[in-house]
């Protein structure tokens, strides 16, 4: 290839959005059967479903056997395009948007912002890759192809002695390709944009839109849990993309200045952490409704109606998470291919900075939420448990660990785990022939507490030596809880995470953080019932089980083992929220 290669595909194949008649497909026909459940005029027929075509199981068997594929392909055109330039001998690269952590050994694990050259992109779900000297298969959906397909691993300017940067190793090329590198760039952030508004319309007016018509199917909370705030994010995306194309050059694209555009919204864009935040119910409450054939039908008919790409309504819902997570990358790019001396080279970095830290904010709520089922989970494994659950006000385990707990009036002394969440400690104690089992014992509401470092020696309120000790005084009562520690460097990180728990505390609350009622008992309910089914007690998360349906036969057939939606930092330290968890509770594979 002597020309840089140029992509423009979305993850999970949502682009470009075709706005033509779905192909092999007899549209007026198809309308005439599906005009009872989606009704243009918005009159509502409510026997339409069973009078005009038969029953319920009818119209379902015959939508299912008909074996039609409407519209879009799933991206055939693009993997036809990639594995022709894969044979040609070219190399192509994809950056990674989620990470993806396993233990199969016939898959490849990665981070988010890794570079991964794609070897094998046959099959629409999974694309086999490499990393160094790794091979494996890994998620397509998982993956943004790179604009320009050229020095992948060089993503930032190299320094030279006087600290300038070394523009000929920065970009290997001359002005004019730089230039073309960078218009790119800009027109894949233009026309990316222009096909994610037309998405977004096609959601509220396609599917929204006749959900509202039909009060004897959708309620309004239900709407709100399937849609989220997804028309406030086109109402904020609309000012968005007209600003870009404010700035936007057409004659001379490699001379846009859109840096200033992101750093204006990126305010705006933190509504995006409500709609992240919301998806994981927004796919249960799809899986729920779409048990029943009606609902099923119906949003099928929605997406014809509104002759959008064949794809259901939780992949549409699914690309607002990709958008916010595709900024960094993009701008990570723009940059790359921006000189110093661009006018548009220090907003642009700023940018790049700004949407680093909005899509922190949202992975870090988002990390909270996912947080939920394995506390829930964890919940469950503790025997004998009493009292409210863990969910009702904490969401966040800060540190675990065995303490001695000395108790009046003999100062007797026992060996407990204790578990640190945000606003209270719990206590449990480990069954005396097999270890790995705990029983519930007691917890102390945090938000009363004061905690008091004891020197070694002897203590006069519970008149006994103590070493590496720490006590917990609450303010109202008066009452004192007694700690000691077997190593002074333990003692040093249990009081370092009391000074996180309040800290939490003091963020959660700054920030507006919370978990609905909802979630806690859905996350509650899944333990329960996982529980009583006597499966392994393993973190789940049925929440990403729409993203691959179909596997080839010699393909992985499990989910990924983690799939964190946003990284905005590759190199971000791991939370130790699973390690200790599973150290010290019953989990059984």
């Amino acid at each position: 290839i002597t020309s840089p290669v140029a992509f423009d595909i979305l993850p999970l194949k949502l682009h470009p959005f075709s706005q033509s008649t779905p192909t092999g497909l007899d549209c007026v026909g198809w309308k005439r059967r599906i005009s009872a459940p989606v009704i243009a005029d918005g009159a509502l027929d409510k026997t339409a479903l069973t009078d005009d075509v038969g029953s319920e199981e009818d119209l379902y068997e015959d939508f299912r056997s008909s074996n039609h594929r409407y519209g879009h392909s799933g991206g055939g055109g693009e993997q036809l395009a990639i594995n022709e330039l894969i044979s040609d001998g070219s190399v192509v690269y994809a950056e990674a948007l989620w990470d993806h952590v396993t233990m199969d050994d016939q898959e490849l694990g990665f981070k988010a912002g890794d570079v991964i050259e794609v070897m094998d992109a046959t099959n629409k779900e999974w694309w086999w890759g490499r990393i160094l000297d790794s091979e494996g298969w890994f998620p397509a959906s998982f993956v943004r192809l790179r604009v320009n397909q050229d020095e992948p691993m060089e993503d930032y300017p190299l320094k030279v002695e006087g600290g300038k940067e070394d523009d000929s190793r920065r970009f290997g090329m001359g002005q004019t390709t730089k230039d073309q590198m960078r218009t790119n760039v800009i027109n894949e952030i233009i026309s990316t944009e222009r096909d994610y508004i037309k998405h977004l319309k096609d959601i509220c007016e396609g599917y929204i839109k006749q959900c509202r018509k039909r009060a004897d199917m959708f309620t309004e909370e239900q709407l709100k849990t399937i849609f989220g705030n997804i028309e406030d994010i086109y109402r904020c995306q609309k000012k968005f993309v007209k600003a870009l194309e404010k700035k936007f050059n057409k004659d001379h694209p490699h001379l846009s200045e859109v840096g200033s555009c992101f750093l204006e919204y990126q305010t705006e864009f933190q509504i995006y952490s409500e709609y992240c935040n919301n998806h994981p119910n927004a796919c249960m409450e799809l899986s729920r409704l779409t048990k029943v054939n009606k609902y099923v039908y119906f949003f099928e008919a929605c997406r014809l109606l509104q002759k959008m790409i064949d794809i259901s309504l939780d992949g549409f819902l699914l690309t607002p998470v990709q958008k916010i997570c595709k900024y960094p990358l993009q701008l990570a790019e723009l940059l790359k291919y921006t000189n110093p001396q661009h006018r548009d080279f220090k907003d642009v970095e700023a940018a790049l900075n700004a949407m680093k830290n909005v899509a922190r904010l949202i992975n870090e709520r988002k990390r909270r939420l996912e947080n939920i089922d394995k506390i829930a989970q964890w919940q469950s494994s503790i025997e004998d448990w009493e009292g409210e659950d863990v969910l009702v006000r904490s969401s966040e385990l800060i540190y675990s660990g065995e303490l001695a707990k000395i108790s009046h009036p003999q100062a007797k002394s026992q060996q407990r785990m204790f578990f640190l969440f945000d606003h209270q400690l719990v206590c449990c104690k480990k069954d005396l022939l097999r270890r790995d089992i705990l029983y519930y014992k007691s917890r102390i509401n945090m938000d009363d507490m004061e905690i008091l470092d004891v020197e070694d020696g002897k203590d006069k309120d519970f008149n006994t030596s103590v070493k590496n000790a720490f006590k917990l005084h609450c303010r109202d009562t008066e009452e004192v809880h007694l700690f000691c520690a077997k190593k002074p460097e333990q003692k040093q990180r249990w009081l370092k995470a009391f000074e996180n728990e309040r800290r939490q505390v003091q963020l959660d609350q700054e920030t507006g953080f919370s978990i609905t009622e909802v979630q806690k008992k859905q996350a509650m309910l899944n333990a329960s019932k996982q529980h009583h089914a006597g499966k392994p007690k393993a973190v789940t998360r049925p929440y990403y089980d729409f993203l691959m349906r179909q596997k080839h036969p010699t393909l992985p057939t499990t989910l990924p083992q983690q799939q964190v939606f946003m990284l905005a930092e590759p190199k971000r330290k791991p939370s130790n929220f699973w390690q200790n968890i599973s150290r010290l509770t019953p989990f059984r594979k």
